[in-house]
């Protein structure tokens, strides 16, 4: 049985974690028959977003605390994070993601990562184990790995954006998953192209396939 790590920080695509692909992520990896272990920063959100008014709130809210929303519970703080306990690295997507995790959304291609964020990427890639990236999520690796091969989907600003961070964009349409298997990158643009929740399952599913054919 394969063990997957997936970040999350947040719950709610405005401000957090895109619920659909976080849960949608998780069942993917049980459906398969492998395990998997939620983490998330233990810090604060960039803000806070009413996801009704989709307008700003004056209030604070944790990462982990809301991601364990996701997560019923079983969860764990990203600074215990031990890659040498996983087979594979998983982040879902959502706006929030690109506030919390990385500064894309607040500072486009001059963004910034979080530290530990930073290393747990480099961590797996130097021990050649495969990341996953679903959304807006694979902008974070192009920042990080920056030679690799991706896909948000067919936006081309944002793939300007990935090119401009030294990676190479392919376009892809729902469901389908780019394998960069020379880098063990893999992605999928999920709701970064027009999709229905069964849109959201099946990318999630072929995402875990392709890095399991390849692990």
């Amino acid at each position: 049985m394969k063990k997957f790590a997936v970040i999350l920080c947040g719950c709610g695509h405005l401000d957090g974690s895109e619920i659909h692909e976080s849960t949608m992520t998780l069942l993917a990896i049980d459906k398969h028959g492998h395990s998997y272990t939620v983490f998330a920063p233990d810090e604060d959100q960039y803000d806070v977003i009413n996801h009704l008014t989709k307008e700003p709130m004056d209030e604070k809210r944790n990462m982990l605390v809301e991601a364990a929303r996701i997560a019923r519970g079983e969860i764990s703080p990203l600074s215990d994070f031990n890659p040498d306990k996983f087979d594979a690295l998983i982040f879902p997507g959502g706006f929030g993601a690109a506030k919390n995790l990385f500064t894309y959304a607040q500072k486009g291609v001059k963004m910034q990562v979080r530290d530990d964020i930073n290393t747990i990427i480099k961590q797996m890639h130097q021990k050649g184990k495969p990341i996953g990236a679903l959304c807006i999520s694979p902008v974070l690796l192009a920042k990080v790995l920056q030679d690799i091969v991706i896909t948000v989907g067919t936006d081309p600003a944002t793939a300007a954006d990935v090119q401009k961070l030294g990676a190479r964009h392919i376009n892809t349409q729902q469901t389908e998953v780019i394998a960069d298997k020379q880098n063990m990158v893999f992605s999928t643009p999920c709701y970064m192209l027009p999709a229905r929740l069964s849109d959201i399952e099946e990318s999630a599913y072929n995402l875990i396939g392709t890095i399991l054919e390849n692990l």
